[in-house]
């Protein structure tokens, strides 16, 4: 089992989450009642969407993480699960979503503008 199914398979679990398509049409989502928190794009690539405001209010420790990849303007972090301590960052990562999400108005319709996952946005080099 690789880290993204692991990861996958715990959060599946989780009771505010439920299990789709991404809406980018790469791999396999988890959203809440909100909007799309995770997708899974590969065996190792997470797209999170955390928020602008949370990635503001984190930014200096996300910089700090060899595991995260940020876009600027984007409300979207990419996490890069290289080993076990990547896939419990993921699972914090993914409660403070949920938070950020639950301050945040119900979408009505479409997604605003600029609110896509960073998946074909960054290059993940892998490490050695």
């Amino acid at each position: 089992m690789t880290l993204a199914q692991r990861a996958m398979k715990q959060l599946e679990v989780w009771p505010d989450l439920s299990s789709g398509p991404a809406s980018c049409g790469a791999g396999r989502a988890l959203r809440s009642v909100h909007s799309e928190i995770v997708h899974f794009h590969s065996d190792h690539d997470v797209d999170l969407h955390l928020t602008v405001s949370a990635i503001r209010r984190f930014h200096a420790d996300l910089q700090e993480s060899t595991a995260i990849r940020l876009v600027p303007g984007s409300g979207w972090v990419t996490v890069h699960l290289d080993c076990d301590t990547d896939v419990d960052l993921l699972m914090s990562l993914v409660s403070a979503a949920l938070k950020a999400h639950q301050n945040m108005p119900s979408p009505a319709g479409k997604r605003p503008a600029g609110d896509e996952c960073n998946f074909r946005r960054v290059t993940v080099l892998h490490r050695r």
